[in-house]
């Protein structure tokens, strides 16, 4: 299915669904409804939901992608992960649940003062529209290189018109229109994976079962790395970057955090967050289980992988072979789906949340009437549109790694003040001189891009990873003792 018509006809259709949906959940268009639902989600919805936001577009198509140069050592950033979520489901949700916050940076601004709760939000600001126009990006120059670009549309009407078709959908719901299209969008990206792996393992006649034992993809499933220490992608750096990566990206994040608020009570907050940590694993794991498969295809079948701008991109290896590497017209419309919903998944929560955090930790639209808290509402909510829509364009200039890459490094210098803020909060009882948190959360990033820029030859060969995120918040919380008092 390579015929660009037909494509842009199905992403239609998947919109109007979401359209409909939105229709039904947007109803009551009031702030409450649009920041927490009214808190009386099923938590099982919300779980599987969220499954979809977490995948997205990045899990979608750049882990597959990757798997040729990474093989599974993925798998042990996706174990701290799953370590990551108990402590999410444990410390964290009481605290927001205790505190009764719409937007969980008002924490900070209980325990410390005004000064914390802007930086929190702040923070969460920069680290959610980077991550948001991250994975919007990815998907977008997919859609541009099968559909668009046979057209002549350039890149930056492609993403407008993603954008735009996320806006209207979101515009009135909120998240409580987010709830329910999250989860018919993880059900399209998870019935993608297996309809294609079926269908390669098909084509290559081997059974899935027994992947391990297949010549073919053998060589793509080394998991842990214990060589050196000194190696990017060492078993306890990976752990321990992934197991903060979660806690920072999911447990200090307002888009995942305003789902979970959403559930009636605590307890059923923390049932969410356990069977979608589980099932996050497994659904992760599988997708690189399909890189493997995809990367032993292309080379019985002779595709190489696609070149944009004269460099190589494996991002595009999953949709091209989808498309075009004969598979079959299943495998292709279950694709686009999957696509469609791994953008819209991530990046319609990510609207939604950016627009709650700002309108109640920089505008405090809570204090004002309810006619003037929905005008600025949907005023902000329209630019928060414009602002991914800008940002998204100018990656296409300015990113030059693999996009899973690109974002878990780029965590370990927004998350990790946040990660200090909430450590220092939580496992102390000291006071700080609100005033000064700005100067030692700007300290604390530009220490963390000289240490996570150092070149190796000046460590004596140690490659720092996924481990920048915890140095950032140990500096920040080193920071924080020092400007504290009883």
């Amino acid at each position: 299915m390579n015929d660009p018509i037909n494509i842009f006809l199905l992403v239609i259709s998947y919109f109007i669904v979401l359209l409909v949906v939105s229709y039904i959940t947007g109803k009551d268009d009031s702030n409450k409804n649009f920041f927490t639902g009214n808190r009386n989600s099923k938590w099982y919805i919300v779980a599987f939901g969220m499954v979809g936001t977490s995948l997205s577009g990045v899990t979608f198509i750049s882990v597959p992608g990757w798997i040729q140069e990474s093989n599974f050592t993925y798998l042990q950033v996706v174990i701290g992960y799953l370590f990551g979520y108990f402590v999410v489901a444990f410390v964290l949700l009481p605290i927001y649940y205790k505190n009764n916050v719409t937007s969980i940076y008002e924490y900070l601004g209980k325990r410390f003062g005004q000064n914390s709760h802007k930086v929190g939000a702040l923070f969460f600001f920069v680290s959610r529209v980077l991550g948001a126009s991250f994975r919007l990006f990815l998907v977008a120059i997919v859609l541009q290189e099968f559909i668009f670009k046979n057209w002549l549309i350039p890149f930056e009407l492609t993403v407008i018109f993603s954008v735009f078709l996320i806006w209207i959908y979101t515009n009135r719901g909120g998240i409580k229109t987010i709830i329910w299209t999250d989860t018919f969008q993880t059900a399209l990206m998870i019935g993608a994976v297996f309809l294609t792996i079926s269908a390669i393992a098909s084509n290559l006649e081997i059974n899935v079962l027994k992947f391990s034992e297949i010549n073919e993809i053998k060589k793509y499933t080394k998991v842990f790395v214990f060589d050196s220490p000194l190696e990017r992608n060492y078993f306890l750096k990976s752990f321990i970057g992934g197991f903060f990566i979660t806690i920072c990206m999911t447990g200090m994040d307002q888009d995942m955090m305003q789902k979970n608020l959403t559930c009636k009570n605590e307890k059923d907050a923390k049932k969410n967050m356990i069977v979608f940590s589980f099932i996050l694993f497994i659904i992760t794991t599988l997708f690189m289980f399909l890189g493997a498969l995809l990367y032993a295809y292309a080379e019985k079948e002779n595709i190489s992988v696609p070149v944009i701008d004269g460099n190589a991109n494996t991002d595009l290896l999953f949709p091209k072979i989808a498309l075009d590497g004969g598979l079959g017209s299943g495998v292709a419309v279950t694709f686009i789906l999957g696509l469609i919903a791994a953008a819209y998944s991530s990046a319609d929560s990510a609207l939604t949340s950016l627009t709650t955090s700002f309108c109640i930790d920089f505008l405090n639209t809570q204090k004002l009437e309810a006619k003037i808290q929905k005008n600025l509402r949907k005023k902000v909510h329209f630019l928060m549109g414009i602002l991914i829509v800008l940002i998204v364009i100018s990656f296409k200039y300015f990113l030059s790694k693999n996009v899973i890459d690109g974002l878990l490094t780029v965590a370990g210098y927004t998350y990790g003040p946040l990660l200090g803020l909430f450590s220092f909060g939580i496992f102390t009882k000291k006071r700080i001189l609100d005033k000064w948190v700005w100067l030692i959360v700007s300290i604390s990033v530009i220490l963390t891009l000289i240490i996570g820029n150092l070149n190796s030859d000046y460590l004596c060969g140690y490659k720092i990873g996924y481990e920048l995120l915890p140095i950032n918040g140990i500096i920040t919380f080193i920071g924080l003792i020092l400007i504290s008092r009883k």
